[in-house]
């Protein structure tokens, strides 16, 4: 029996003669140059924001809870007698626990009464009155005030000028680059914006009646814009 005749080829070979030549490795990724550019501004904040609380201690969970309402609900009449809207101030927290005492000679600890606590988060849209309110917050009755901290609402907005001096910066560096290797930049072939961290200004307010006004310093918010730029680089004329 004749033995059919086996024909051997190389893979290299088939795709040698199937494919086109391979374009060289440059033409497929385009040379360029990315780099990011830096911009910050300072902006006074424009929206404040308290925690204002009551707590009241009593011999019963229902005389701890009374007294708890009744002093709240004068801290928030004052609230509103300030000029504050009531879309402004909301119930954070609302508590009433056992509170424990300790019996020496048998290890026990009883329960010896109750404490009932009610807090409200206050935003105020002019902070030149943040002395003011907290002042008026004591007055009322509040005896846990703390957590200040302040803001930019229109911080996006804010950050426009911010953003052109980004690309501009971003564009100062790439030039540096191009000279240093000797290349010319083209067009722009991508444009992204990082993250724009917006630091609050914090601190915690004493939790005792304050005898003399609040002194309140809100200070100024640095605003951060970061892009991320690709330039094609030019070919050269022939």
């Amino acid at each position: 029996m004749k033995k059919p005749t086996v024909f051997v080829t190389s893979l290299a070979a088939v795709l040698a003669a199937t494919l086109p030549a391979a374009p060289a490795l440059a033409d497929d990724f385009p040379s360029a140059i990315s780099v990011s550019g830096e911009a910050n501004i300072s902006v006074a904040p424009d929206l404040a924001q308290i925690d204002a609380g009551v707590a009241s201690d009593a011999k019963t969970a229902k005389e701890a809870s009374d007294a708890n309402n009744a002093a709240m609900g004068k801290v928030l009449l004052a609230l509103k007698g300030a000029g504050l809207a009531e879309k402004d101030y909301q119930t954070s927290r609302l508590s009433l626990q056992p509170q424990y005492g300790q019996n020496k000679s048998t290890g026990a600890s009883p329960v010896v009464g109750f404490r009932a606590s009610n807090r409200v988060t206050v935003k105020i849209r002019d902070v030149t009155k943040v002395a003011g309110i907290i002042d008026t917050l004591v007055a009322a009755g509040a005896n846990d005030i703390g957590n200040i901290s302040f803001e930019v609402t229109q911080a996006s907005k804010l950050l426009d000028d911010a953003r052109e001096q980004a690309v501009a910066d971003a564009r100062r560096k790439a030039e540096v680059y191009a000279k240093a290797t000797g290349v010319t930049l083209g067009a722009p072939l991508s444009i992204s914006e990082g993250g724009t961290p917006m630091p609050l200004f914090q601190a915690r307010m004493a939790k005792a009646p304050m005898a003399a006004p609040a002194a309140v310093a809100p200070g100024e918010e640095t605003l951060s814009v970061t892009v991320n730029v690709s330039w094609a680089i030019k070919a050269k004329e022939q």
